[in-house]
């Protein structure tokens, strides 16, 4: 048997130990990786629900380009925008079901895009469709601005 066993082999509670630090490090890094992420979501979430500071003119010019794309690429509708649920005043809720006064729960460049639509696009024969696209874990999720100038 070697003379330095106890340094060439710990013992099993040595090991035991080495690995729950290993993993308590490992779950660490993980909470401070969530807790970033979430400060960052939280931001631009709050960024999002601000106006965009955009004129009106560069507001069109940017539709004008998009829709142009859209049409260029052989579509007849563009989604130009998906934002998170809890930017709407009542998380989305009017929207998924459709209700009359469903746009006043907008807030942001959400609204900014309606307003947009309202103003300029609409008189034009544009149509504009907000819809919630995903359900996670059976609650509304991303929503979704489409608009349309196709049949």
């Amino acid at each position: 048997m070697p003379e330095k066993i106890d340094e060439l082999l710990p013992t099993a509670r040595e090991i035991q130990k080495q690995a729950a630090l290993q993993e308590a490090e490992r779950a660490e890094q993980y909470a401070r990786r969530t807790a970033a992420a979430e400060s960052e979501k939280h931001k631009l979430i709050e960024k999002l629900s601000k106006p965009s500071g955009l004129t009106e003119d560069e507001k069109v010019k940017l539709a004008s380009t998009v829709i142009q794309r859209a049409v260029r690429n052989g579509l007849s509708e563009v989604q130009v925008y998906r934002f998170p649920h809890t930017l709407c005043t009542d998380n989305g809720r009017a929207i998924n079901q459709q209700e009359p006064g469903w746009e006043k729960t907008l807030t942001g460049i959400a609204q900014e895009i309606f307003q947009l639509w309202s103003d300029y696009l609409k008189p034009r024969g544009y149509r504009i469709r907000y819809q919630i696209v995903d359900f996670p874990g059976g609650v509304p999720g991303d929503i979704s601005i489409t608009i349309a100038w196709g049949e």
